[in-house]
């Protein structure tokens, strides 16, 4: 996969139709609200010329209305990444800490499923490693959207959680830690060569319960991609040729993502914002006793109520990050 040419190959290889997708979901959006917009200032003079209690209560109820869309456009205008538009892939690990680090894994991905589905994303579940006692170890999920990216590349980073531990006897307090790492998937049309050579590719059983016919036969699949040591692997399939395929298919878009962050490192000169943004940082600390609060260290934003957090609810945390990002771009500093 050489350096040289591959953003060329990239824009070469991509599909009209995604061009075109991408580009409805800007017009569309902006056609609707400038629609709704005149007709609410149509009912206004109507209203001046002729007063209604109830055409003025549509009013209202239209005029918030818009302030939601107009909100919302405002946030994926902030969307100026390459792989924004992208559909994305989720990347879950359990921190040190045993049994209570795998829960909050697990309390994790719950939370991004039920964004994802309070956003009307479809969600999949492409590889799964269940703890030993209970919450996971590590998981992938694949989000697929309209700027499923774009609005997810803000989690990557350590989530840190302090609770009072359901697993200790003594119901002390417990700091710990997940990773949360997003990747854009990469269209099939994109053309990131892979050589066999290079691969070395493992199969073994499935670790679901047991019982099941995944736990029978050696389906599951772990490839490892020798020049840069990526490893990306599938138990969710029965089938062994399904399991590879998506493996392989998570295996692109690591590659993907490695060769983009290596084009943004030559153009970009690291300053005193990049540890916020890496992968090793800690973006955010969710409390649960003594008292409750979810703060975001990078932009300060704090919400006490961590359930709604935990239930999906993490939109504020989102747009924070990127409309302090596009103030940075605007006043010229790398965002």
């Amino acid at each position: 996969m050489a350096d040289g040419g591959f953003w060329n190959n990239q824009e070469r290889a991509q599909s009209v139709v995604q061009e075109v997708k991408a580009l409805r979901a800007w017009v569309e959006p902006f056609e609707r609200i400038e629609a709704r917009l005149a007709s609410a200032r149509e009912m206004e003079e109507l209203l001046a010329m002729e007063p209604d209690a109830e055409m003025e209560a549509e009013v209202d109820a239209e005029a918030e209305a818009l302030r939601g869309e107009l909100r919302e456009f405002e946030v994926r205008s902030l969307m100026r990444g390459r792989d924004d538009f992208r559909d994305a892939q989720v990347e879950i690990s359990a921190g040190a800490g045993g049994t209570e680090a795998q829960d909050w894994a697990q309390m994790l991905m719950r939370m991004y499923e039920r964004w994802a589905q309070r956003k009307g994303f479809e969600v999949e579940v492409l590889d799964l490693s269940e703890g030993e006692e209970a919450g996971i170890k590590g998981a992938v999920l694949e989000i697929r959207g309209q700027n499923a990216f774009g609005f997810l590349r803000p989690e990557t980073g350590v989530h840190r959680l302090v609770r009072i531990s359901p697993f200790d006897a003594q119901a002390r307090r417990h700091t710990s830690f997940a990773s949360v790492f997003v990747y854009p998937v990469v269209n099939e049309e994109i053309n990131i060569e892979i050589r066999d050579d290079d691969l070395r590719i493992d199969v073994y059983r499935a670790s679901g319960a047991g019982g099941q016919h995944v736990n029978k036969t050696s389906s599951a699949v772990r490839i490892t991609h020798l020049p840069t040591g990526i490893v990306a692997a599938s138990q969710q399939e029965r089938s062994q040729h399904k399991n590879k395929a998506t493996a392989m298919k998570m295996l692109k878009n690591r590659l993907y993502n490695l060769e983009a962050e290596k084009q943004a490192a030559a153009k970009a000169v690291l300053d005193a914002t990049k540890s916020d943004v890496s992968f090793g940082s800690q973006i955010r600390s969710y409390v649960f006793q003594p008292y409750t609060m979810v703060n975001d260290h990078r932009t300060e934003l704090k919400i006490p109520d961590v359930q709604k957090v935990m239930d999906g609810g993490i939109d504020p945390f989102i747009e924070a990050y990127l409309k302090e990002q596009g103030e940075q771009a605007v006043g010229g500093r790398p965002a």
